[in-house]
C-alpha cells in the first residue's frame, strides 16, 4: 500500500512537471499545477484500489489509474489558447434577414 501511495504521488508529480513544463501558457502557478497533479493522482489511485477490491491488489494497474485521473485533473486546468481568433459573421442569437 505504501509502494502505491509513493509510487503515484511520484507519477502525479512527474506528469504535472511535464505538463508545467510544455504547456507553460496555458496552465495557471506552477504550484497550483503540482499539487493538482499529486493530488489527482493519489485520488486515482485510491479510486483504482476500491474499485479493482481487496482480491486484485495490482501495482501496474492502480499507477494506470492514478496517471489517468492525474491527466484529467491537469487537463481541467488548461485554458484556451492566446491567438488570433476569427471573427464571428453572425451576432449571438441574430435571426436571418430576407434580402
Amino acid at each position: 500500500m505504501l509502494m502505491e501511495v509513493l509510487g503515484s504521488a511520484l507519477l502525479g508529480l512527474a506528469l504535472s512537471a511535464t505538463a508545467a513544463r510544455m504547456l507553460a501558457g496555458r496552465l495557471p502557478a506552477l504550484r497550483v499545477v503540482l499539487v493538482s497533479g499529486v493530488l489527482g493522482a493519489l485520488f486515482g489511485a485510491y479510486l483504482t484500489h476500491f474499485a479493482l477490491g481487496p482480491g486484485h491488489n495490482t501495482l501496474t494497474a492502480t499507477f494506470v489509474g492514478a496517471v489517468l485521473v492525474s491527466a484529467v485533473v491537469l487537463s481541467l486546468l488548461l485554458r484556451p489558447a492566446s491567438g488570433p481568433r476569427r471573427p464571428s459573421h453572425r451576432t449571438p442569437f441574430s435571426v436571418p434577414t430576407r434580402g
